[in-house]
């Protein structure tokens, strides 16, 4: 009985270890899943996790997730449709500033009468 007992020990304390390295290895499995430009840096930051008693894990995670192949960070990237609106003010902008300089000039000339 004695001996079943130590053989339960080392083992639960065997698979506690490996396990807790397993669990802090998600983080980098889904930036290799994910295609992440980051996968290296989140693998040496998930071993760096182990030794800060797990502070940056949560982290970790945020970080592996933000990125996806197909959208990137997800942030807005620009369109054709985006570069019209944008052409488009610029013109109505400059317009606005024509009609500003007329508006100047006749009260420039109404001033001097």
């Amino acid at each position: 009985m004695d001996y079943a007992a130590l053989f339960l020990v080392f083992f639960v304390g065997i698979v506690i270890f490996y396990g807790i390295i397993v669990i802090h290895d998600i983080p980098y499995e889904i930036a290799v899943h994910r295609n992440h430009p980051h996968q290296d840096a989140l693998h040496v930051a998930g071993w760096v996790s182990l030794f800060t008693l797990h502070v940056l894990w949560p982290f970790l995670w945020i970080w592996a997730t933000l990125y996806r192949e197909d959208r990137g960070w997800g942030f807005k990237h620009q369109t054709e449709s985006s570069h019209s609106e944008l052409a488009q003010l610029t013109q109505e902008v400059e317009t606005l500033k024509a009609e500003l300089n007329i508006i100047k000039q006749s009260l420039k000339t109404v001033e001097e009468q």
